[in-house]
């Protein structure tokens, strides 16, 4: 079952969240091309610097071992986060594999 990742407003954060089991500390911050995200998991950076657009995975690979997949969706139309509308209009959400 999918899960939505509580996240607030802020123009840059980062927190510690487990999912499936997985130990994860997501960073997500702004710069003037955009939103980005940083994954780190279990202690090693596997995403670093990926650009974040509505309903496009995160982490694109398996091979970087990750157990399913994370992704920002517009609850309200098809546009790219920003940050002033994370946790309400954009919302990050964790897919388990199959899930999407």
């Amino acid at each position: 079952m999918s899960q939505i990742i509580p996240i607030t407003d802020d123009e840059s954060q980062s927190f510690t969240i487990t999912l499936n089991g997985q130990s994860c500390l997501i960073a997500i911050y702004t710069k003037d091309t955009g939103m980005y995200f940083d994954l780190t998991l279990n202690g090693t950076l596997i995403v670093s610097t990926m650009i974040c657009l509505d309903r496009v995975n995160l982490v694109r690979y398996a091979y970087l071992g990750f157990i399913g997949n994370l992704a920002f969706i517009d609850t309200q139309g098809t546009t790219d986060p920003v940050y002033t509308g994370l946790g309400s209009r954009y919302i990050l959400t964790y897919f388990l594999p199959g899930e999407q």
